[in-house]
């Protein structure tokens, strides 16, 4: 299956799950594919076809924009080096869940969550020792006798009903001996690793001196400024209750396609959209994302006189549609 279609199939199963589905993300370089809402679930969601093609800067940068919006990355692929992902399996890259089509599926629109996850070793499943060591006991079956039938120790047993993960085999034996189910759902929006959600301090070490400016700028006037790299928008800029996408550039056609894009992710994600551009004859919008021009940022002495006027030409471009 070529990545395009694993792209479509992944974009379908959410809309039919009654997601809000942003526009596809074809702007290089791209930390991640589209954003998903239903309710309050949002998706950042990256497609490859091998996982491994991950990398740790990349997901550094899908993570931290998943705990700004409020939400969970998640990669899907179909296979890891030369292996196939497993169905209701859950494989952990840098940090950020990936599953294969079958597992997002069953997940998403089914309502089935996956029970098994990959770790150094081979697949395991988290069991739920409250269950276990309860219906052991009520079975009058002691940790020895329950150890012997599974060659372990009693001592994993015990750390079993402690709630160690186990093997899948040790796993379907329990339950097969203790006729109860004991595999805990994998809940993949809380499982991710969630970096800190505040500014870092070389954010714009590497920076444009044109994005230092204008970032700069949005720091003096009271937000949080979050740079990235690897998305279709320079930063994302927060205050104490909204996100604004932010992008920064010389005009160009480039700049038209970046902030058509934006406004898309801003619709599903609940935030502002706003495009910094120099050298550009008057401010304009794209979508639901306004284009400002760069000497026009001086006339902003704090958060909400942008926020105004966001608010204001979005009011304007609705009237006009």
């Amino acid at each position: 299956m070529t990545r395009d279609t694993l792209l479509d199939q992944a974009i379908h199963i959410l809309q039919k799950a009654e997601f809000m589905i942003s526009e596809k993300c074809d702007i290089r370089p791209r930390s991640f594919d589209f954003g998903a809402r239903r309710g309050k679930t949002f998706l950042l969601v990256k497609v490859l076809s091998n996982i491994e093609g991950l990398g740790e800067d990349t997901s550094r940068e899908m993570r931290r924009l998943a705990v700004l919006f409020n939400g969970t990355p998640i990669v899907i692929g179909e296979h890891t080096n030369d292996h196939p992902l497993e169905s209701g399996a859950v494989y952990l890259r840098y940090g950020i869940p990936c599953v294969n089509i079958e597992t997002f599926k069953d997940n998403f629109l089914e309502g089935v969550p996956p029970l098994v996850y990959a770790a150094p070793g081979g697949l395991y499943v988290e069991i739920d020792g409250d269950t276990l060591k309860a219906v052991r006991e009520e079975k009058n079956i002691s940790l020895g006798e329950l150890a012997k039938h599974l060659a372990v120790s009693r001592r994993a047993i015990s750390k079993y009903e402690n709630g160690m993960s186990a093997t899948i085999d040790i796993a379907l034996k329990l339950e097969e001996i203790l006729d109860t189910p004991l595999a805990k759902p994998i809940n993949m929006l809380m499982m991710f690793e969630k970096p800190e959600d505040t500014p870092e301090k070389d954010d714009l070490k590497d920076a444009s001196d044109l994005e230092k400016e204008v970032l700069g700028a949005m720091m003096n006037i009271g937000f949080d400024v979050f740079r990235t790299t690897k998305a279709p928008f320079n930063a994302l800029s927060r205050d104490a209750e909204n996100k604004v996408l932010t992008g920064v550039s010389d005009y160009s056609e480039a700049v038209v396609k970046r902030a058509r894009f934006m406004s898309s992710l801003a619709d599903v994600a609940d935030a502002y959209s706003v495009f910094i551009v120099k050298k550009m004859s008057k401010s304009r919008n794209i979508g639901n994302t306004v284009l400002v021009r760069h000497e026009d940022l001086k006339e902003f002495d704090d958060s909400e006189d942008l926020l105004t006027l966001l608010l204001k030409r979005h009011a304007h471009n609705g009237a006009n549609n």
